[in-house]
């Protein structure tokens, strides 16, 4: 799916008249089957620009296109339409805490599926919906996991279990908000390999907010800056330097948000020190 920002000015929808657009004449164009990293102080807007790509947030001022279309011309049944086209992971899944995690994860597909399938899958899911649920817990090492109450999930693994579902989602873009924030470096890693390696099997879209700039740096082609809601550069992985990321975040945010893993502790004399592994 493509999309395309038109002077993109937005409020947050729960804002007073007052308050000032968290977003402010962003023009931006994301093409379909892209992979591309919103980085940004906390505060920048980079939920909010989420949420408006996710047809969730309607415009003040300017237009959001997906392939070429207004989504907020078109009337409330065709709007639904297109929002089951698109997934949207949060930062704190919307998982219920009763719910078996097999009936969390087939929720992703109700978009495609009328009443009576939605209620069958509730009720007894065929085996073609547990295996496919199966293969995508798999891909974020929480195969085990398929019949444990999400009450009983860790924080990592309730967010994984979010991720896992955007496999099963009919969607074309995938809008992934802080996928990261509860999971160990190791978990961090497999989970975005797994997303990054499935969007692109799949020709999907892929929009991900995150806080690890390196990680930013180091998996993802382009990568979009913002600040107080305003798009500050939109570059290349190789181009985006050190002093782009001073004036993002200000003087001094380098050693809060540039490494993959806290550093390890120094080895002890007479043992080799580990080596430190990027992926590029």
């Amino acid at each position: 799916m493509e999309f395309a920002l038109e002077s993109l000015t937005l409020r947050h929808p729960a804002a007073s008249v007052a308050a000032p657009a968290v977003l402010q004449d962003l023009r931006l164009r994301i093409a379909s089957g892209e992979q591309l990293a919103l980085i940004g102080p906390s505060g920048a807007g980079k939920t909010s620009l989420l949420m408006a790509l996710g047809c969730a947030y309607r415009p003040g001022q300017g237009r959001v296109l997906l392939d070429g279309e207004d989504p907020w011309r078109l009337p409330p049944a065709p709007l639904q339409a297109l929002r089951g086209r698109l997934y949207m992971a949060t930062q704190t899944p919307p998982l219920p805490p009763r719910q078996r995690v097999l009936t969390a994860l087939l929720a992703a597909q109700l978009p495609g599926m009328g009443a009576w399938g939605s209620l069958r899958a509730w009720v007894h899911p065929t085996q073609r919906q547990m295996q496919a649920a199966q293969a995508a817990l798999q891909g974020f090492d929480l195969a085990d996991k398929l019949f444990e109450r999400v009450d009983r999930l860790s924080g990592g693994e309730r967010q994984r279990v979010g991720l896992a579902r955007a496999l099963l989602a009919p969607a074309r873009a995938w809008l992934v908000d802080e996928p990261l924030s509860a999971l160990d470096p190791a978990r961090a890693r497999q989970s975005l390999q797994t997303l990054q390696a499935q969007a692109r099997e799949r020709r999907l879209t892929l929009v991900v907010s995150l806080h690890q700039v390196e990680v930013a740096r180091a998996c993802f082609p382009r990568i979009v800056g913002l600040r107080a809601g305003r798009l500050l550069f939109d570059l290349p992985a190789e181009q985006v330097s050190d002093q782009h990321l001073a004036d993002l975040y200000g003087q001094g945010r380098l050693e809060a948000h540039e490494a993959w893993a806290p550093a390890p502790a120094p080895a002890p004399p007479g043992i080799a020190a580990p080596i430190d592994l990027v992926c590029r």
